[in-house]
């Protein structure tokens, strides 16, 4: 398992949070350490999750992955 963070722009508060998790949450192989405005923190199979998928669930939230 890779353990990653990812910063992310446009996070202001507890509803951005929850809308980012729950997209992460759809993601199988995926385990959503700990999300906070501003970061997240996740575990995953590299061999069966792109991080490139990680960076599209946070766009469908509404936010995007600096970096």
């Amino acid at each position: 398992m890779t353990e990653r963070e990812f910063k992310i722009s446009g996070m202001t508060c507890h509803h951005c949070v929850m809308a980012v998790k729950k997209e992460l949450e759809k993601i199988q192989a995926l385990d959503v350490k700990d999300v906070r405005v501003g970061t997240v923190q996740v575990a995953y199979d590299e061999s069966k999750v792109d991080p490139g998928r990680i960076r599209e669930a946070v766009a469908e939230a509404g936010y995007s992955v600096v970096g």
